[in-house]
């Protein structure tokens, strides 16, 4: 039996609840396999960060082509890179690589802060991420992270734009921080005539891992050789049910149940 490969670059969470954790499992639950990489060592729990120590480029890298020399994978997933000097040394990498895979996904979840505002990165958060931009297929931003990227932006319409401008194919902007009874999630295409709305039920508490825990399911999904179209839809079916099964851990954000049967 062979699984198909995800490539990740994300932070460890010593709670287990994002960061890495959460992408080993939701990749695993799609039926694909994990290849982790970590770039930056956090002091959490399931609601705060309290410190970011990024990784070494050169250990990132090293494990990267160590990977890349031998496994075949079918996408990369971007989590927290926490510096913008590593990233660029990522982007440039994965931008060569890409040379011989140009049809090589890469899904970018651009966490700018924990759900309480804490900051991933020892730099600016948008400095930290601006040089992955260019390089992402799929971008995945909040609202509040959309409206930090794309600040003169009047409309997620706007925002998709800006950002497909930078070189992104695809974007999906998740709409958990708006009201109402229901979330809406938006996926804008470079096609404008393919911009989808989907709705899910808002569901009581809040979540750590959850944008993680979409971003991957995603990533594995187009591993396994889904249209956009699709990784999108059954990963956030996948999501939804994963969070409507959370469980806790200590007083706070509730844990996504990700290991789904």
């Amino acid at each position: 039996m062979h699984k198909p490969c995800v490539l990740v670059f994300a932070g460890s969470d010593p709670s287990g609840g994002a960061g890495i954790a959460a992408d080993i499992q939701a990749i695993a639950a799609q039926g694909a396999h994990a290849l982790p990489v970590i770039t930056a060592i956090t002091v959490q729990d399931n609601d705060r960060v309290f410190a970011v120590h990024p990784v070494a480029i050169e250990l990132i890298l090293q494990q990267a082509q160590v990977l890349a020399d031998k496994i075949p994978f079918k996408a990369i997933k971007i989590g927290i890179i926490a510096s913008k000097v590593n990233a660029a040394a990522l982007a440039d990498w994965i931008t060569s690589y890409k040379i011989n895979h140009p049809q090589l996904p890469v899904i970018l979840d651009p966490v700018l802060a924990s759900g309480h505002g804490d900051a991933l990165a020892i730099d600016d958060p948008l400095d930290a991420i601006a040089p992955l931009l260019s390089i992402a297929t799929l971008i995945t931003p909040n609202l509040p992270e959309a409206t930090a990227l794309c600040p003169k932006a009047r409309s997620p319409l706007q925002q998709a734009q800006q950002l497909m401008e930078r070189g992104a194919t695809d974007v999906l902007i998740k709409g958990g921080h708006a009201d109402g009874d229901s979330v809406t999630n938006s996926w804008f295409h470079q096609d404008q005539d393919k911009v989808r709305h989907s709705q899910w039920e808002r569901l009581e508490g809040s979540f750590h891992g959850s944008g993680c825990t979409l971003a991957a399911a995603i990533a594995a999904q187009l591993a396994s050789g889904k249209s956009m179209q699709l990784a999108l839809d059954y990963a956030q079916a996948y999501c939804h049910q994963a969070l409507e099964q959370a469980y806790s851990i200590a007083p706070g954000q509730q844990i996504p149940q990700r290991n789904l049967l």
